[in-house]
């Protein structure tokens, strides 16, 4: 199986999880890594700061740990890098720089010295923004389903924040709800 048809299947697999921009990316804009035109790198500052926005998105709790502890943050600058095009990685970028820069003067801080209410609360605004600009791909958007993209498809995600069974057995498509249940894996 190609790369591409792997995708589009992971992807329809994920449905409605995934907003219009990451869908278009998944389904229309398959890219081929150019280096020549990939001229944007994350350091490991960029990758702590994405583990520490992930972890905003999927949280630890009690029964599951979070984005960060799935490597969400090092999951998110190799899928930019590797599959967006190069308008989107901009996008990314220049949201990215926006949230860094937000963060310093909306709390004389960097974003890996706010507690943890403030990175909330500059991640509020990035999700308000991107609702009031709602025809535009946004750092946000992107960040945000490729913090599900990572977690739901580690093995954290696949094995402790949803019901996992490692041999399948027959197909029943009438079994009880157990309340408080998780989500099965796929």
């Amino acid at each position: 199986m190609e790369r591409r048809e792997a995708l589009k299947k992971f992807a329809y697999l994920l449905g409605g999880a995934l907003s219009a921009t990451t869908m278009g990316v998944l389904f229309e804009s398959f890219t081929v890594f150019d280096p020549l035109n990939n001229t944007y790198s994350f350091s490991a500052t960029d990758e702590e700061i994405l583990a520490e926005f992930s972890e905003i998105i999927l949280p630890t709790t009690t029964n599951s740990p979070g984005a960060k502890a799935a490597g969400v943050g090092a999951f998110i600058p190799l899928v930019i890098k590797d599959c967006y095009p190069p308008d989107l990685q901009q996008v990314f970028k220049n949201g990215f720089e926006k949230m860094l820069a937000k963060s310093k003067t909306k709390f004389n801080k960097e974003f890996l010295s706010l507690n943890s209410e403030e990175k909330k609360l500059l991640v509020t605004d990035l999700r308000q923004e991107s609702i009031d600009n709602n025809k535009e791909p946004s750092f946000f958007l992107i960040a945000r389903d490729l913090t599900l993209l990572g977690y739901f498809s580690s093995e954290i995600g696949c094995t402790i924040a949803r019901e996992y069974l490692p041999i399948p057995g027959k197909y029943d498509g009438n079994v009880d709800y157990v309340p408080g249940q998780k989500a099965w894996a796929i």
